[in-house]
């Protein structure tokens, strides 16, 4: 098998299987992040970052799932300096992988720089009851 053959069946498996995972969300996850501002700010910070794939594949020792979703995150790339600033609260970039790593252990961020789906309905859901419990202002009158 060529390079480049071996190169797109790597990229092609690393699709199916993050597709594998997107596909087996838990709802629970939610709980993780409900009445957390510091989780919540990571993971709308996550969303608005440019999170790649590594140009070349490790290679995949094995099938189980940790070991699936463990090659997944050793193969994405992401600007660390850039996530501390957008999350806004000041961690080194040890204390951000503490504080991550139960937002990628529970699969709640993804190595694409999207996020399970339950959670982003979940924060969606919070916003728009921000807007709800708003009381409209009326519009100044110009003089």
């Amino acid at each position: 098998m060529s390079i480049r053959r071996s190169t797109e069946v790597n990229e092609d498996l690393y699709t199916e299987k993050l597709a594998w995972f997107k596909q087996n969300e838990r709802p629970e996850a939610v709980l993780l992040v409900a009445d957390n501002p510091e989780r919540i700010k990571i993971v709308v910070a996550w969303t608005n970052l440019d999170v790649r794939r590594a140009e070349k594949l490790t290679e995949l020792r094995g099938e189980s799932e940790n070991e699936v979703w463990e090659w997944l995150w050793k193969n994405a790339k992401y600007p660390r300096t850039e996530l501390i600033e957008k999350i806004g609260v000041p961690f080194s970039e040890s204390g951000l992988e503490g504080k991550m790593r139960p937002l990628i252990g529970n699969h709640i961020l993804y190595p694409d720089g999207t996020v399970n789906s339950f959670v982003q309905r979940y924060l969606r859901e919070q916003v728009l009851k921000l807007f709800e419990a708003k009381p409209k202002k009326p519009a100044k009158k110009a003089s």
